[in-house]
């Protein structure tokens, strides 16, 4: 993995940390209603997963925003 790899889950997670707390929701919510397991949201998060481009459409569905608005800072 690369720096800019690391650099784009970070960035990623760091949107997903963001929107959930705009949400006012816990990374449990978060997973139940994305269908994932709390601790894949953790991870995320962190910066420590790389996502499928599934994944990033339930998380965009949970969290009621585009997939765009999530890689847009």
């Amino acid at each position: 993995m690369t720096q800019n790899d690391q650099e784009i889950r970070q960035r990623f997670g760091k949107a997903i940390r963001r929107r959930r707390r705009e949400l006012d929701i816990t990374q449990e919510k978060l997973a139940e209603l994305a269908e994932l397991h709390r601790t894949y949201i953790s991870n995320l998060e962190r910066g420590d997963a790389n996502p499928t481009l599934d994944m990033i459409n339930r998380l965009a569905k949970a969290l009621d925003i585009s997939i765009a608005q999530l890689f847009t800072d």
